[in-house]
């Protein structure tokens, strides 16, 4: 019995550890006011260690990070989306390009107007791959909602 029950639990142990999602990258999202309409949107990535992130502009192969913004009347964006943090350049055997990430965390920055002075939601998504040094894994889209305005 011992035996069968010792078979059973290393047959289902590879299933168990496969059925784990892996998500290396924990997202926050927060607003922050310049003057009385404009607002940096704050869209922050932490990356577990040993994991990176491609840059919106990541080389040949990889998805690049993409941020997606639902139209909204009240909220016009103010140029495209930037980068602050530690940009790693690297050449990688494996897509034969070089490419462009990140490692640990990362804010991607959008300024926004918002027209009038109700407080309002700017609605979107982020699509992000993440590898490591043996695996990629697949592309993820994370939805966001980050209120504006008010007071």
């Amino acid at each position: 019995m011992k035996k069968l029950l010792t078979a059973m639990i290393l047959f289902a142990l590879p299933f168990l550890a496969s059925a784990q999602i892996e998500n290396p990258v924990k997202w926050k999202f927060a607003a922050k006011k310049i003057n009385d309409n404009t607002y940096e949107l704050h869209m922050t990535a932490t990356i577990d260690g040993g994991w990176h992130l491609y840059a919106q502009e990541a080389g040949e192969g990889p998805v690049p990070t993409s941020f997606k913004f639902t139209k909204n009347p009240l909220v016009t964006a103010n140029g495209k989306v930037t980068e602050v943090g530690k940009l790693h350049k690297n050449f990688d055997k494996n897509f034969n390009s070089e490419l462009k990430y990140y490692e640990n965390t990362v804010d991607f920055v959008q300024k926004v107007t918002v027209k009038g002075k109700a407080a309002t939601k700017v609605k979107g998504s982020v699509e992000f791959m993440v590898c490591d040094d043996h695996q990629c894994l697949p592309p993820k889209d994370t939805e966001f909602t980050i209120t504006v305005g008010g007071k």
